[in-house]
């Protein structure tokens, strides 16, 4: 007797075994991206920054290879929509890193804790996805459809109109060597980056690390571009996120109605791959709020995930992993978007102020006015800024 998996089947199968793994790498390593752009921001490391890119440069190079073969038909897939919404990756992408810092990880990381027993994080995840389904059909709704239609802009050229690899196949080149070649070049500099760090040269497990996490944004979208491809109702592909699965198992949990299975087994396969490494990686540790002020910067960090995350069209992984892999041009400003309110958020607890203080007229003055007989680099007093 054989036994076959329906495509609906091999999702189901694939998002849990996708998901075990990339919560089981995650518990063991503490791997965060808010963290490592945190060691950036505040003390100037870009280790595990270097990580992450080794991650993106491999996910980059897997995908692109995939979809030049013809296994992944990447088009389809939304992030190579031929419109760049520059507006809502904008934005979104703002919310939801500024989000992040509040609630102290991305909506992956809080997963992994949760598993481990966080509450706070628990918490957490049921807010993000509330506030990410009242973004797409709630309350929030029409406004997120003006800044979609405000903020987008339609390109020309079809299929992959923004694609990162683009403007080499305006030069001449066909699609094929274009994509290639774009692929090779921004993987090998990443990689070349990562690599003129010694200590990460030195640590094997680091660069697993990445080269694993890479992977697996690249065998999903293998699972779903390629086995479990239907011909008579092809899915769209797609890959690692986190933001929207969220909010569709909850929609599930209420309902019992998703629109697709590969979403809910991913969150479901992310619970149980950390929660079966948590007694490796430190235990399991009831984890709940300190005082309200506490409760109150996870409920607005929550909120603004979730509603950063469904205008921005991913996170830190859908956007920051699967979405680069595809080289779109709306994923890479979601990113730097994200990466940017991070950088927001920290500064903002750091320093208890949402905006940075403005210089005063006098200081404004002495830098743009040059002071008699020195050039306009030098204060009055004759010292340098």
């Amino acid at each position: 007797m054989t036994f076959e998996l329906d495509p609906g089947g091999i999702l189901l199968l694939g998002g849990l075994v996708l998901g075990f793994a990339f919560g089981a790498l995650v518990q063991a390593r503490h791997f965060c991206i808010m963290g490592a752009i945190a060691d950036l921001v505040l003390f100037g490391s870009a280790r595990r920054l270097r990580v992450w890119l080794l991650a993106i440069a491999t996910a980059i190079l897997g995908t692109q290879l995939s979809a030049a073969s013809g296994l992944v038909p990447l088009a389809e897939s939304g992030h190579l929509a031929p419109r760049l919404a520059l507006g809502p990756a904008l934005l979104g992408g703002l919310l939801f890193g500024f989000g992040m810092v509040l609630t102290g990880g991305c909506a992956s990381r809080s997963l992994v804790r949760a598993a481990a027993g966080s509450l706070k994080s628990l918490v957490v995840l049921l807010v993000m996805g509330l506030a990410a389904w009242t973004a797409s059909l709630g309350l929030l709704a029409p406004a997120h459809g003006l800044v979609r239609e405000l903020g987008t802009i339609p390109l020309a050229g079809g299929e992959a109109a923004q694609a990162l690899w683009r403007p080499l196949s305006a030069l001449g080149l066909d699609a094929g060597p274009a994509r290639l070649l774009a692929a090779l070049a921004l993987a090998g500099g990443l990689v070349a980056f990562v690599l003129a760090d010694p200590r990460l040269r030195a640590s094997r497990v680091d660069l697993a690390t990445g080269v694993v996490l890479g992977l697996l944004v690249v065998a999903a979208w293998l699972t779903t571009g390629w086995l479990a491809a239907d011909p008579f109702e092809p899915p769209a592909p797609s890959s690692l996120s986190y933001v929207g699965p969220v909010a569709q198992s909850l929609a599930v949990v209420a309902t019992g109605g998703t629109s697709g299975p590969f979403g809910p087994a991913l969150v479901v396969g992310t619970l149980l791959g950390a929660a079966a490494l948590a007694p490796f990686a430190g235990g399991f540790r009831l984890e709940g709020f300190v005082s309200g002020a506490d409760l109150a910067r996870h409920l607005v960090g929550a909120a603004l995930m979730g509603v950063g995350g469904a205008v921005a069209m991913g996170c830190t992984i859908g956007q920051g992993l699967s979405g680069l892999s595809t080289l779109s041009a709306t994923s890479l400003v979601a990113t730097l978007a994200i990466v940017a309110g991070a950088a927001w958020a920290l500064r903002f607890l750091e320093s208890g102020r949402l905006l940075p203080r403005l210089a005063p007229m006098a200081r404004l003055r002495a830098l743009v006015v040059a002071p008699r007989g020195g050039p306009p680099w030098r204060t009055a007093s004759g010292g340098d800024m």
